[in-house]
Parts: C-alpha cells; sequence; structure tokens
C-alpha cells in the first residue's frame, strides 16, 4: 500500500508537487477551500483526490492529518504552527516552503519527542538559495578558507520578452506578498558595518548586476541578512547581503508609490473617489496645496514631490491608472488594497508568456596562504506556458524531493529544521538537476569579480 501524503492548499506553486508525488507513486490528498482547482491538479489520477476544507476546521484538519503519513503546507504561513501542532500530536512529519517564524521554532523540542521533522523553508527563496549556499560555503570551510563577502540574490520576474509595462514586473505567485514586500525595513553587513535601511528607503539606492542571458538587473536588500551569519555559519564574513532582483523601473516606480503613501494598511473612508481624488487626496496629506486651477493630477504630483513632470515613475503611475477621473468603488479601505488590486488586474502574467527565476550567490573567500577567489553561482530557470511557472516549480519540487526523502527514511534528523544540512541539500539538490534545476558553479575567479 503507497504512502499517503496530505497537500494543504491548492495555491500558485501546489500543482508540481502534486504532479511529482503522484508520479512517483504516492497516494495524494489536496484539501483546499477550491476543490475544483485541486482536482483539476490530480487530473483524474487513481491516487489523488480532492476534498474541500476550509483552514479554519481544525476538527477536519485533525482528522486529515491522522490518516496520512504526512502533511505539507502551502498554506499563508500563519497556519502553519496551528498545523504542525496536530502532526507533533499525530507523530506524523511535516514540510513547508515557508520561513520559519519564532512560534514553529519553539516547537522543535515537542517535533523531537514526537519523532518527527517539521522540515521548512525548502522551496526557492527560502529553499535552494539556502542549500546552494552551504554546498559553497562547506566547500571552502573544508579547504579552511574563510567567508569574507557573501552576497545572496533572487527575484522571480517576467521573460524579458514579457517585461512590457512600465513596472517590467509581472505577478508569477502571490500578487498581495510582492506588493506587502515592499513595505519591509531591510538590515544588512556590509564590510564590517552594519546597514540599517528604513522602508521608506527601501528602493532609493539599487545596485546592478549583468546577469548573462538576461541583461543588467537592479538589486534592493531582503529583510533582515544579519540572522545569516549564524544559520549559515560563517561568523568570519565582514559582508552579508540579501537581496532581490528586478528589472530597471521596479525600484523607482516604488519607490515614488512609497513616497505618496499609496501601499499603506492605514484605513480611511474613499466613498465617491476616482483613483485622481485618491491621488489628489494623498499630496494634501503631504503639505502640497495645488496653486493654479485645472492643473491635471500628474502636474501637481510631480510638484509635490519635487520631479519633472515627465518622470519616468510618473508613466507608471499613469499606465496603472492612478490618474484617471473612474470611480474606485470603495468605502473604507486602505490605499494598499487599492493599488495592489490595479496591479493585480494589469500586471498578471498572461497565459502565453514566461516567467524566470534568477538566482546569484557572490563569495568572496580567503585562504591561510593569502589567496583570495571569488566564488559565484548562479542559476536561470524559465517556465513554460504549456507547463508549469518557473516560480512554481523552483518552489514546489524542492518541497516534493524533501517529502520522497523523508517518506524513504534518508532524513535522520527529528525536530524543526531548515535544509541546510548536507545530509538534506545534497541529495535535494542532485535530484532538481535531474528535474532541469540547476546551479552553474563558478570558482578561481578574480577578487574583481566580485560585487562591490
Amino acid at each position: 500500500m503507497s504512502q499517503k501524503v496530505l497537500i494543504l492548499g491548492a495555491g500558485l506553486v501546489a500543482r508540481p508537487i502534486v504532479k511529482h508525488l503522484l508520479s512517483k507513486g504516492y497516494s495524494v490528498t489536496v484539501a483546499s477551500n477550491t476543490p475544483d482547482r485541486a482536482s483539476a491538479m490530480i487530473n483524474n489520477h487513481p491516487s489523488g483526490k480532492a476534498v474541500s476544507w476550509e483552514a479554519t476546521d481544525e476538527p477536519a484538519l485533525d482528522s486529515l492529518i491522522a490518516s496520512h503519513d504526512l502533511t505539507v503546507s502551502i498554506l499563508p504561513y500563519t497556519f502553519h504552527v496551528m498545523v504542525a501542532r496536530h502532526c507533533i500530536a499525530h507523530k506524523k512529519n511535516m514540510v513547508t516552503t515557508s520561513y520559519v517564524k519564532p512560534e514553529m521554532r519553539q516547537l522543535d523540542s515537542q517535533a523531537k519527542e514526537a519523532g518527527i521533522i517539521i522540515l521548512n523553508e525548502i522551496g526557492l527563496d527560502p529553499g535552494i538559495d539556502h542549500m546552494s549556499a552551504m554546498r559553497i560555503i562547506d566547500q571552502i570551510h573544508a579547504k579552511e578558507g574563510a567567508v569574507l563577502e557573501f552576497y545572496s540574490i533572487c527575484g522571480a520576474l517576467p521573460a524579458p520578452e514579457a517585461a512590457d509595462n512600465p513596472f517590467r514586473y509581472k505577478f508569477s505567485w502571490s500578487p498581495k506578498g510582492v506588493v506587502m514586500a515592499g513595505n519591509n525595513d531591510a538590515l544588512f553587513l556590509q564590510k564590517g558595518k552594519i546597514v540599517s535601511v528604513p522602508t521608506k528607503e527601501l528602493f532609493n539606492d539599487p545596485f546592478e548586476v549583468d546577469f548573462p542571458e538576461v541583461g543588467r538587473l537592479e538589486v534592493y536588500p531582503n529583510r533582515d541578512s544579519l540572522a545569516y551569519k549564524e544559520i549559515y555559519g560563517i561568523p568570519e564574513a565582514q559582508t552579508v547581503y540579501r537581496g532581490t532582483f528586478r528589472f530597471k523601473g521596479w525600484c523607482e516606480s516604488l519607490n515614488i508609490i512609497k513616497q505618496l503613501g499609496l501601499i499603506s494598511y492605514e484605513k480611511c473612508d474613499m466613498s465617491g473617489m476616482s483613483y485622481a481624488d485618491l491621488l489628489g487626496k494623498q499630496i494634501k496629506n503631504l503639505g502640497y496645496k495645488p496653486g493654479i486651477a485645472n492643473r491635471n493630477i500628474r502636474f501637481d504630483v510631480a510638484c509635490c514631490l519635487g520631479i519633472p513632470v515627465d518622470s519616468y515613475p510618473l508613466d507608471s503611475l499613469e499606465w496603472l491608472g492612478l490618474f484617471e477621473d473612474k470611480p474606485m468603488n470603495r468605502k473604507t479601505d486602505s490605499t494598499f488594497e487599492v493599488v495592489s488590486d490595479l496591479m493585480i488586474e494589469k500586471m498578471g502574467l498572461a497565459d502565453d508568456e514566461r516567467d524566470m527565476v534568477v538566482l546569484q550567490h557572490t563569495f568572496l573567500a580567503a585562504y591561510s596562504d593569502g589567496r583570495k577567489e571569488v566564488v559565484r553561482s548562479r542559476m536561470l530557470d524559465f517556465g513554460s506556458p504549456s507547463t508549469d511557472t518557473s516560480i512554481a516549480r523552483t518552489v514546489a519540487l524542492p518541497a516534493a524531493i524533501g517529502v520522497e526523502m523523508i517518506l524513504k527514511g534518508e532524513i535522520r534528523e527529528k525536530g524543526v529544521h531548515i535544509p541546510v544540512i548536507p545530509e538534506i541539500y545534497e541529495p535535494v539538490l542532485n535530484a532538481l538537476e535531474d528535474l532541469g534545476i540547476k546551479m552553474t558553479e563558478e570558482f578561481g575567479l578574480p577578487v574583481s569579480e566580485n560585487i562591490k
């Protein structure tokens, strides 16, 4: 009798893990509040089934977990701890692709007592980035080298031919999450100094990287990089920087959007307002008072921000529809909801368009004989309109491989883990190569090849 895997959620990245596990002979149940979507993923496979389930229905969740050998949660991260508690109660292993939150980390001893592993962060970012970085860090350390500088940059983007709007971006995964990330602060280590970037400055100072087959991409910092000195075991590092790749156009456009308070979570009364009315309200909040009557809203926004009226970011706002007199049909709401909904409406990846994932690690390593080298590891992966997006494959397939390894008894560790140990990352990376997801590694590069 085949082992039974429970997949919680039928979102954008679920299909590849469902297809992979069914192809390997496992029985797969997809529990979701969109059972039709789950059924489409199963595609009448005799070993698969879809069940209708709401994430708030804990009694049903408990029963589902109890009747399966392993649970994969691809629900929003806020549900993972609840799922983990039920997995611990029934001594069932669990896999997620999400970042480990402190509440999950606190379950480590309980998971060990239950004799299970809760394997988190085994997707793309987090996931493939961890594993491919650790493979090189461990190699450098094995040669008694030191990692002096470490840069890790990842981006889920439209393929170049599909980057055809002013933002040069299209959504291939959680749209609200992408926009929400624009409100993060950032923290990193640069040449021994801690650099703190408040959210209002997040997009102020991107740098560029030339990526083969793609061209020049901009990079801005991604959340808290400091923790990775400990996570990756590189206390010697003087630079630790995790960043996000974007085509030129995103950073300058998002910078203006943030200056105008257009992705704020604060709610206000928008009854009877048009998009242009909203912009007028936002610039008044910034202290701007229109002078001459009959000036258009684009001109007033330019004056308010002190930028030329023909500035590129204003083209982005106009393309999005924020200067239109069109009614918003909102009552009490936030600018975040308004703008992210406009983006979702206009910036979806079309059925005939490809997405891509771009990942690069750059290391500066030093050795006891005085020698230094730059090591670079890159991945470029394209999706296919006829099958799956790249983001879905690169998030779901590492998790699928992790599931297989756990069910085969190939991972001995218990407790709450991320894939930074060779027992996990080596076989997962090797299996991903067989599936066409491959890091290209270059050793012995001159110091001039470093990022900065």
